[in-house]
């Protein structure tokens, strides 16, 4: 694999994971490094010190911490992490009450608001006081329907700094797709957006609103944020009452605040106090409820954000995210680390496409994320950002949700910027961050992610459980973690939980990617084991197809996925073309042929169908496995959990598919 860009000296010798390894010799008396493959060995055999470590170089604050650090430590699940310990979440990420710039809200209409640490904090006393005074204690639950806005990180801060639990999703989702979630963890407070922009529009939720509180009985008070609100003139003042009036227990969010409260009273708890409840993308049936304790996330977060990212109090932090993708709770706990975070909510392709790209220059961004969708959209529609914009503040570039293919490394390097260090990172909701992903003393190499997090016990096993060097297999983690899901709700015996994660091989976490170690300890994902092809008993990912189409102008998007055929599996591409462009034999041909070259003939397909769009769920991803329902005739469990649903019919009784 070709290296495509290398830290220089002075980097690496500035970056906090070198002071991290200093500090483990000086403070702890271990030899550690130099080198980042020989830190994770350490992290791994040696995790009761290594997390200490991660606690005290990070300056976690907790009333106590404690003498143990791993208890159990042969159980995944099951170990315990710093039993002793109690501590709050919101606590520490509101250590820092100074005149720096906390938040920066961006909306897709040109709107954009800041609050600096100190109004951030009081932000936060208003609404926890307000919580307190309607009764809410540890444990209950308070719900977000909420836009990438500030009064989001104010709620769920407030939340936290309680003890309850924070859930949220985002305002598209319908009234059915809101109560399959809100409606398993009976919230007593929901906290919902008037409405939101996208995409060069304007869309009311409180139709949408009466219809989830009406569905959702423990629902006791709604707290209504005016984003559409702002701009009063663009609303019916009598429409507008008449709606509040038919959601029930509704207030706007300025008449719930206590705006006496001054100060944050943060209640200690255990490390593996309830702090989120993480919904699956319930493709295949009603969403997962997964639960996640406010240490193992603060801990975990803490470390990828200061050690594999380097993000400092300087910084700038931006990820293009929406509350219903786990890269939100990701990017809110930056403020543990005392920069700034840039909040956008909107199409991030939107208009002319360089919304996102201003912002860098505009707000000085430094570490810039985003999906590998976004930066393949990008090239697509021609954006050369050297070009366009200045850039100079972009350190880091990070990329998640999908494979991001080898010529999205190419593009950013030629492209966007030369000096970047360009982490594809891979984890996912069930844990709430990284199994691996990037490092600032790392070289990036074309098409991999990096290296291993540290601290996580990554391996890839055949089908058999024995460790692979080189080949596919399953990517799994080996040992536990702190960020390990506590379980999922109201799942008493752990039955589900034990069947999603540790099924298929025992005592291990299995997270059911399809991956491959390189030679230089990096990793490459090939995509969902579950949307895996198998033509003739040969396992090939998608992401191995996908990353060939891409390279064709003349599709945009494309889906693919097995039909059952005659005995085997007969792989089949979907295309979706530019506008003016038609799937002729040429073009098949050429597909095919590029396909044929770069990989196998296995791997190519053996029928490629035109299409107007292709479902995705609401975080963007595709739907690989409503799609393969589709195309069989079966019902598709949850439509609620897509962006767009619709587009399912598009596959349904395709003649084609018959032949």
């Amino acid at each position: 694999m070709t290296r495509m860009w290398a830290p220089n000296g002075e980097r690496i010798a500035s970056s906090q994971i070198m002071r991290f390894m200093l500090f483990v010799r000086q403070y702890c008396g271990v030899q550690v490094g130099p080198n980042y493959f020989s830190l994770h060995r350490w992290s791994v055999e040696n995790p009761q010190a290594f997390w200490r470590a991660v606690w005290d170089f990070c300056e976690v604050q907790a009333s106590e911490q404690g003498e143990a650090v791993l208890l159990d430590a042969d159980k995944l699940p099951g170990a315990r992490w710093f039993p002793q310990a109690r501590l709050n979440f919101a606590e520490n990420l509101l250590r820092f009450r100074d005149e720096r710039t906390a938040l920066v809200g961006l909306l897709e209409n040109g709107e954009r608001r800041s609050m600096t640490y100190a109004e951030l904090y009081r932000a936060v006393a208003q609404f926890a006081a307000a919580l307190r005074k309607h009764g809410v204690v540890a444990g209950d639950r308070v719900a977000g329907f909420m836009p990438n806005v500030e009064e989001t990180v104010v709620a769920m801060l407030a939340t936290a700094s309680i003890g309850a639990v924070w859930s949220s999703c985002s305002p598209d989702f319908g009234a059915d797709g809101v109560v399959d979630r809100f409606g398993q963890i009976a919230p007593r407070v929901l906290v919902a957006a008037d409405g939101y922009y996208y995409n060069g529009k304007s869309c009311d939720c409180l139709d949408t609103l009466a219809r989830v509180v009406g569905a959702i009985d423990s629902i006791e008070c709604v707290v209504v944020v005016p984003v559409l609100g702002r701009q009063p003139a663009a609303r019916d003042p009598d429409g507008l009452a008449m709606k509040m009036a038919a959601i029930r227990g509704a207030q706007w969010y300025g008449d719930f605040l206590d705006v006496a409260a001054t100060a944050v009273s943060f209640t200690q708890l255990p490390f593996d106090h309830p702090l989120y409840v993480m919904f699956s993308s319930g493709t295949t049936g009603k969403p997962k409820c997964i639960v996640h304790g406010a240490g193992g996330t603060l801990l975990q977060h803490l470390k990828e954000h200061r050690l594999a990212v380097d993000l400092g109090r300087d910084d700038v932090f931006f990820y293009f995210t929406t509350c219903g993708w786990m890269m939100w709770n990701w990017l809110v706990s930056g403020l543990a680390s005392g920069c700034t975070l840039v909040l956008f909510d909107g199409a991030p392709l939107g208009g002319d496409g360089r919304m996102l790209l201003d912002a860098i220059d505009q707000e000085g961004i430094s570490i810039f994320g985003t999906s590998a969708r976004y930066i393949a959209g990008l090239e697509k529609a021609g954006h050369k950002p050297r070009n366009t914009h200045n850039l100079a503040t972009l350190k880091t570039l990070l990329s998640t949700g999908s494979p991001l293919a080898h010529e999205s490394f190419d593009y950013v390097y030629r492209d966007f910027k030369e000096d970047v260090c360009l982490s594809s990172i891979s984890g996912g909701t069930d844990i709430l961050s990284c199994f691996v992903g990037g490092s600032p003393i790392l070289p990036v190499h074309r098409g991999e992610i990096t290296a291993p997090g540290l601290g996580m016990a990554v391996a890839i096993w055949d089908d058999a459980g024995n460790p692979l060097k080189s080949g596919k297999g399953e990517l799994v983690c080996t040992r536990p973690f702190p960020s390990c899901p506590l379980g999922f709700w109201d799942d008493a015996d752990n039955e589900r939980f034990h069947a999603a994660y540790f099924e298929r091989f025992a005592g291990v976490w299995c997270q059911g990617d399809y991956a491959e170690l390189t030679a230089h300890g990096g990793y490459i994902v090939h995509g969902r084991s579950d949307a895996v092809l198998n033509p003739g008993g040969v396992r090939i990912g998608t992401a191995e197809i996908y990353r060939q189409v891409e390279q064709v102008d003349e599709v945009l998007e494309s889906v693919v996925v097995g039909q059952q055929w005659q005995g085997d599996v007969r792989i089949l591409l979907f295309v979706v073309l530019r506008a003016g462009c038609t799937l002729d034999a040429p073009l098949r041909d050429r597909i095919r042929q590029l396909i044929r070259q770069n990989t196998t003939a296995r791997h190519v397909p053996a029928l490629i169908v035109q299409v107007d769009d292709i479902p995705r769920t609401r975080s963007g991803k595709i739907a690989e496995l409503a799609v393969r329902d589709a195309i069989h005739g079966r019902t598709v469990a949850n439509t609620q959990a897509l962006a767009n649903p619709e587009a399912l019919e598009l596959y349904r009784n395709l003649p084609e598919l018959t032949q």
